[in-house]
């Protein structure tokens, strides 16, 4: 059995880690407000999404990173690579799930706002960006941690 080191296992929304995002923003669950990558070991990473309407994620892959999606509320524009390596982009609401494998190309292109919890491996940094509507390169945005930390 893993003990936590912090003594308080109870927490809420507003004491979780924010990290913030051009389209909107991300609570990390299993995260706690100023806790950082590699503080604690985690075998999982799971985040709340608020992305705002008419905004659009990046078009990326991911090397190692596995993720799955389920759409809380709203609807989007979904983006993603199929084996014949062609883009399938299907309008999907509020109830779907979908899985993301690594190497996979995706977007999300929001038609209003969501609330998407998206559960994946630990390697949140693996992000590699073909298109970004804010020109952000590949992996960690450094600054987008800090300015959730100063929320």
């Amino acid at each position: 059995m893993t003990k936590q080191k912090n003594p308080f296992w109870a927490y809420d929304e507003n004491t979780a880690k924010v990290v913030v995002k051009p389209w909107g923003k991300e609570v990390w669950v299993n995260f706690r407000k100023g806790e950082s990558v590699g503080d604690e070991e985690k075998r999982y990473i799971m985040k709340k999404l608020y992305i705002r309407k008419g905004t659009k994620t990046s078009f990326q892959y991911h090397v190692n990173k596995v993720e799955t999606n389920f759409l809380v509320q709203g609807s989007v524009e979904a983006w993603f690579e199929d084996e014949k390596n062609h883009i399938d982009i299907k309008i999907l609401k509020a109830g779907s799930i979908w899985t993301i494998p690594a190497g996979v190309k995706h977007r999300i292109i929001t038609l209003e706002d969501i609330i998407l919890m998206e559960s994946s491996s630990p390697e949140v940094d693996d992000v590699v960006r073909l298109d970004d509507d804010t020109l952000r390169g590949n992996g960690r945005i450094q600054s987008e941690h800090d300015e959730g930390d100063a929320l």
